[in-house]
């Protein structure tokens, strides 16, 4: 493909590199602590109690056609009695240059009491969904007229997801692991098809999560986490987070993300796989129900600087009534 002069085109190609090199393609939030639904189906119902949240994301400040992203889930449990059933939505809107998509997912999660006291339980969770990919051609200038590479117009392509997921939880630690994207193949990217309309190819994504929870004292406690996550293309992405709670009311972290080139894959980029950032997290409980979030994260790479971080907020309301006295509150 010839090259682009376009600023947001540059943006978008460098988001692209950045996503392969990192090992994804699916969209990530910092704050995916709060609320694991969008990287584990069986995480539905998990809180045992229906929890909306809101999460937005402004990636690359400063830097033209940077990406831009919003997200809303709903979750709870089906049956309050027994809560063995969870079920939840999430829909997500991104927008990065010319390109922006829009996915809808429903998920369902099947818990397993296992002990007597009721404090462990072990979740079974599939979704079903789409996305939709768009790429507005006219955005796009190239330096020399009738690239063919380049649409002339609006391209869109419906892309299914099919997703599964297991969670194991006790109140004092969590474990899951998870697919998504299982109908795609090992390859990403977008392409042309024989009716010279562009397709998107997605990529099959891996996800191991674990976490813990440590009471110092009834007023301070530490949860730390860990996320890695796999497209078996580009390297293998690790996350790792530590939150101090206090009171129950105030959240308070960080979080480091890198790339880790654990074996060798095809069409690695070489040299972009060491790109790193930190994230500084904060949740504020504004009453038992209602929570806001911000995170703001820094790249450590190149791009830190030519742009001004990155921007989350989050807000999370909880309804509906609890249907047992927690030991520990919802913290994972």
């Amino acid at each position: 493909m010839k090259t682009f002069r376009y600023a947001s085109v540059l943006v978008y190609i460098c988001y692209t590199l950045t996503g392969v090199a990192r090992g994804q393609q699916n969209i990530q939030f910092s704050q995916y602590i709060f609320n694991s639904l969008s990287v584990n189906p069986a995480y539905a119902g998990y809180k045992e109690e229906w929890f909306v949240q809101l999460a937005m994301r402004a990636q690359w400040v400063g830097v033209e056609g940077a990406p831009r992203t919003a997200t809303a889930s709903i979750d709870g449990i089906l049956d309050p009695r027994d809560r063995k059933m969870g079920l939840g939505f999430q829909i997500t809107t991104d927008k990065i240059g010319a390109q922006s998509s829009t996915s809808a997912t429903a998920n369902y999660a099947y818990r397993l009491q296992l002990n007597d006291d009721d404090t462990e339980r072990l979740s079974f969770g599939l979704g079903v969904g789409a996305a939709q990919y768009s790429l507005k051609g006219q955005l796009l200038t190239t330096i020399e007229q009738g690239d063919e590479a380049v649409p002339t117009g609006n391209q869109s392509n419906i892309v299914p997801d099919l997703r599964f997921g297991v969670f194991y939880n006790s109140d004092f630690w969590y474990l899951g692991i998870s697919a998504l994207d299982i109908f795609s193949g090992s390859k990403e990217g977008i392409r042309r098809n024989q009716s010279s309309s562009l397709n998107i190819i997605r990529s099959r994504h891996a996800y191991l999560m674990a976490g813990a929870l440590v009471n110092f004292s009834p007023d301070l406690r530490m949860r730390p986490s860990i996320l890695i996550k796999e497209d078996f293309r580009g390297p293998t992405s690790l996350d790792l987070n530590t939150m101090f709670i206090l009171n129950d009311k105030i959240w308070i972290g960080a979080s480091f993300r890198a790339g880790l080139n654990l074996r060798e894959k095809q069409d690695r980029p070489i040299g972009i796989e060491t790109e790193n950032s930190f994230s500084g997290i904060a949740q504020f409980f504004v009453s038992e129900r209602f929570r806001i979030g911000y995170s703001y994260d820094h790249v450590t790479s190149n791009l830190g600087s030519n742009q001004n971080g990155s921007h989350e907020l989050t807000m999370g309301l909880a309804f509906g009534k609890v249907p047992r006295a927690l030991i520990c509150p919802r913290v994972f």
